[in-house]
């Protein structure tokens, strides 16, 4: 298989005209010294922590309504397999006529989505209308994506300064989308719990199209638009990026399995909604802590080598929640998903930082938005065979299926080779 590199994007011949301060500051406040950084991180924020609620609010929703779970999995799993599909063409069209443009309806139509699924589930609509209102939420815009293309425009030069500054970017936005699955979880049972079945949902749909629109309209550190411009290779053209994807791809599986197996333990045991939703909280904040410590390291010299050892140490401590599932204690298992955690957040900035050394320029944000779609395309079959699994197997067995997901994205970067 093609070998990862490690190298940089390649940078425009323009250096912003922010200049950063003196030699030893705190990577993160040299990180929001330009001017706008703090604005569209906080819209960044605000729209992406529904990505944490939808899944989760779904399935409460579904199981407590049709008593299924393999069911609920299998309609949140049909969505993300949608979203897969269509992620990369939505990026394509923000690369084109830039973020705002293109973010802002794409947000609305996936709005829309989640209010039909709402209804459906509502006045207990066929099956099959839970299948395509969730299918219908595949435009939801890539934040995260767009984000990190924000980062790179910001700190663009090639030099150790901005490249130092890019892997803190990297860092944070990893640390930002676990504080976002984080307390997306535990918001959205609570939600579901407290009030009525549907307001995790509907709750996430207001908060993506409110922070959607913040973060379109700073527009002083939008990436400009490529237009009819953008690079001549498409991404999927470099061997190297498709291995990569592959590995993305069981990586998703180990977080959509997790999720499904989690809330049906919980259930199983007989404790509330939001104690699911708790227990992966605690797995996202120790992912959250790693990410933020990882940002205030040096980028990795041989980042492909970083890659299989956090694979090979997500593959070793996700063994841990499966024995604490057999023993059938709650604490003890949201203990070791708090352990596995720490392996998520490193293996992710460093698979984002290869990702975005491998985009062609001008077609970053597609680059980053492909490597997403392989995350969902592993959600979503983590999601299914964690669903199918609890049914046949029981939750406790379910902890099986991420486990044995970790040690294929393990394999399989291993195969492709060092940088």
């Amino acid at each position: 298989m093609p070998q990862f590199t490690g190298r940089p994007p390649e940078t425009p011949e323009r250096v912003p005209a922010y200049r950063s301060p003196a030699r030893r500051v705190n990577p993160y406040a040299r990180l929001f010294a330009p001017p706008g950084a703090r604005a569209f991180t906080a819209g960044s924020l605000l729209a992406r922590l529904p990505a944490g609620m939808f899944t989760v609010s779904a399935v409460i929703m579904i199981a407590g309504q049709r008593g299924s779970y393999a069911l609920a999995g299998a309609v949140t799993a049909t969505g993300l397999a949608v979203t897969a599909l269509a992620a990369p063409w939505v990026a394509r069209l923000i690369d084109r006529h830039g973020q705002a443009r293109i973010a802002v309806p794409a947000a609305a139509s996936a709005v829309l989505g989640s209010l039909a699924l709402v209804l459906c589930v509502r006045h207990r609509a066929p099956d099959w209308t839970l299948f395509a209102a969730y299918a219908a939420t595949a435009t939801t815009p890539n934040t995260g994506g767009m984000s990190r293309a924000r980062w790179v425009h910001l700190f663009r030069a090639d030099t150790p300064e901005h490249r130092a500054a890019r892997h803190t970017a990297r860092s944070f936005e990893q640390a930002a989308d676990e504080l976002c699955f984080m307390l997306g979880p535990v918001l959205a049972a609570v939600l579901c719990s407290a009030l009525f079945p549907e307001a995790g949902t509907l709750t996430g749909a207001v908060l993506l199209l409110t922070g959607i629109l913040l973060f379109a309209g700073q527009r002083s550190t939008e990436p400009p638009a490529v237009g009819g411009r953008g690079a001549a290779r498409a991404p999927l053209r470099s061997p190297a990026l498709t291995a990569l994807l592959a590995v993305l791809l069981a990586t998703g599986a180990v977080f959509g399995a997790t999720e499904v197996v989690t809330l049906a333990y919980a259930d199983d045991g007989g404790h509330p909604a939001w104690a699911g939703g708790a227990v992966l909280a605690l797995q996202a904040g120790g992912s959250c802590v790693a990410g933020l410590l990882l940002g205030l390291l040096p980028p990795p010299r041989r980042a492909a080598r970083r890659l299989v050892l956090c694979l090979a140490a997500m593959s070793t401590l996700l063994t841990v929640p499966l024995l604490a599932a057999l023993s059938g204690s709650l604490p003890l298992l949201a203990g070791s998903l708090l352990l596995a955690g720490a392996a998520t957040a490193p293996t992710m900035v460093t698979a984002m930082g290869l990702v975005q050394g491998l985009s062609p320029a001008g077609r970053l944000n597609e680059g980053m938005t492909l490597a997403v779609t392989a995350l969902l395309g592993g959600i979503a079959a983590g999601s299914a065979v964690g669903g199918w699994t609890v049914e046949h197997l029981g939750p406790a067995l379910g902890y099986a299926v991420p486990a044995a997901a970790a040690l294929v994205a393990l394999l399989v970067a291993a195969s492709s080779g060092h940088d």
